[in-house]
């Protein structure tokens, strides 16, 4: 069992408005929302983010970098501003009217949801942070959820006559130079040093695209050079190790902000993966890299040093063929698949000495991460063909090439870059991505029905749970949350009352479901939950 979790900005764009502030759609997205929840459950949907525990500078090598010399796009612990008078401007009065801006005359630009994620403005696009989840199929579950709460954004704005539509997409790059986050978090033990986080993990990091990259028309980070390759994201980083995450992006962030109880827990902050719709390549990138962690955590990480990490990502990117050499420090040259088989022996090995593969009495989950990477790299050696249904860059590049060989095209037309760009439209009837889902030519992991119900039901075996059910049942009266406490303003108990949520594998539902099941009024839940004197029932 490992606590993880998906970050996804979303790219946007508004067709019959090209010059529209970015920004500003954000935030028209984040409201429309709101609207949509505020339709199933009363209050929720305005629940705002606390960022009383943020420390986004604190670094993992030891020292916390000074607010003076940090990018401004690192201070995430402070909400975004857009003020109102800045959204009529942009839209005109009547509309922004129409959407509501709250007592402040701001703009909502930050949910908390019914599901324990967040939902919110980041760097000028819309961003879903998926709730914490305990393995990597319920991890593509509630990541796939953000697709669809998306959706509703994007449907809610088009049903609006008097607003611009808007168009979300789920890719890392508008291919004009601007790379947007798909991030994964990982808890580990503090006590696992972090040079051996940095020494493990990046000979994984660098090759792991080939299992789970998304694809990407264009070469470099403008696209100005004519080709296709693996990752949406590789081109845009430029160091090893750094606390950055929009510039001079590394292959490992150092970013020391846990979350949880920060003596025992690291979280692990990884911004190199792509965003993936395909259910199997998303399941391959959380479900590895869980196991390589492991691996780390274990001291059993293959010894492997690759000479000039930055370029051999670029490299492994660019190699559709798969045939291409790294070179290592030690002078040996391997390709990535050879480094992608080196840690799936040395996980297979542990899994099996722990017995956490055994696909009766392990935990689950291991043996199936184990059995599909297998399988995959199998394929990936022999018949890249065969593996097109399972790995995204693989499907997209099948479906381009179908294209360029009707219509004779080379890899400098645009259209295949409209190509590119419709796979990662996250409307069913527009993206090409759903349509070849919807023919049987992506695997499945998940069921739509399991999806659908994430959008509102939280994971049962983290804190999400607590959280989720608080913003549903008591959504009026939780007047902030974040993802280690939630903050209630009862009538009747005089001062907010801040519960903390420090331990993410409490707060379950085994724990707190009987408590939710016995209260309909948040005075009494917490009357019980802190021993607080409950207030009188309202009137």
């Amino acid at each position: 069992m490992r606590v993880m979790g998906s970050e996804t900005e979303y790219g946007i764009h508004a067709p019959s408005a090209p010059t529209a502030n970015a920004t500003m759609m954000s935030a028209r997205i984040i409201q429309a929302y709101a609207q949509v929840t505020r339709q199933r459950a009363a209050g929720g949907a305005e629940t705002r983010w606390d960022y009383t525990d943020e420390e986004p500078l604190h670094d993992a090598r030891g020292w916390t970098l000074e607010r003076s010399a940090a990018d401004p796009s690192q201070l995430t612990d402070q909400p975004p501003v857009l003020d109102a008078e800045a959204v009529a401007l942009a839209y005109g009065r009547q509309e922004l009217e129409a959407d509501g801006a709250d007592e402040t005359g701001t703009l909502l630009m930050n949910m908390v949801l019914g599901n324990g994620a967040r939902l919110y403005v980041d760097h000028a696009h819309p961003e879903y942070s998926s709730p914490e989840v305990t393995n990597p199929r319920d991890a593509v579950i509630w990541d796939a959820a953000g697709d669809l709460v998306a959706l509703a954004t994007v449907r809610k704005v088009a049903a609006d006559r008097d607003l611009p539509p808007i168009n979300l997409y789920k890719n890392n790059t508008d291919n004009k130079s601007v790379s947007y986050g798909s991030h994964e978090n990982y808890l580990m033990p503090r006590s696992v040093p972090f040079g051996d986080i940095i020494r493990g993990l990046t000979p994984f990091f660098v090759t792991r695209q080939v299992i789970c990259g998304a694809g990407r028309v264009g070469l470099g980070q403008d696209s100005s050079q004519h080709g296709y390759q693996i990752s949406q994201r590789a081109d845009f980083f430029e160091a090893e190790v750094g606390l950055e995450t929009t510039i001079r992006r590394p292959i490992i962030n150092t970013r020391d902000e846990p979350h949880a109880t920060a003596d025992k827990y690291r979280r692990l902050h990884v911004i190199i993966g792509d965003a993936n719709l395909s259910q199997a390549s998303n399941f391959l990138k959380f479900g590895t890299t869980a196991t390589v962690l492991s691996l780390i955590e274990a001291g059993q990480a293959p010894h492997i040093e690759i000479h000039e990490p930055v370029a051999a990502l670029q490299s492994v990117s660019h190699d559709i063929s798969l045939t291409s050499t790294i070179r290592l420090l030690d002078g040996r040259r391997v390709s990535a698949l050879d480094i992608q088989w080196m840690y799936y022996e040395a996980a297979a090995k542990l899994a099996q000495e722990s017995g956490v593969a055994d696909s009766i009495s392990g935990d689950g989950h291991t043996h199936t991460v184990l059995e599909r990477w297998e399988a995959t790299l199998s394929m990936l050696g022999s018949d890249l063909n065969s593996a097109a249904s399972s790995v995204e860059w693989l499907a997209k590049l099948s479906l381009l090439d179908g294209y360029r060989q009707r219509d004779g095209l080379g890899w400098g037309d645009a259209r295949l870059g409209l190509v590119d760009l419709q796979w990662a439209d996250i409307r069913p009837e527009k993206g090409l991505y759903y349509r070849l889902l919807a023919r049987g030519r992506m695997d499945r992991i998940v069921d739509d029905a399991q999806i659908a119900r994430a959008v509102t039901e939280p994971p049962r075996d983290t804190r999400a749970f607590f959280r989720g059910r608080c913003v549903t049942n008591f959504g009026k009266d939780v007047v902030g949350a974040s993802w280690d406490s939630v903050i209630f303003d009862v009538p009747g108990i005089g001062k907010l009352q801040r519960v903390p949520t420090r331990e993410p594998l409490r707060g379950t539902e085994e724990l707190t479901g009987p408590l939710f099941a016995r209260h309909r009024d948040a005075g009494s839940f917490l009357a019980e939950l802190l021993g607080l004197k409950s207030p009188p029932p309202p009137a």
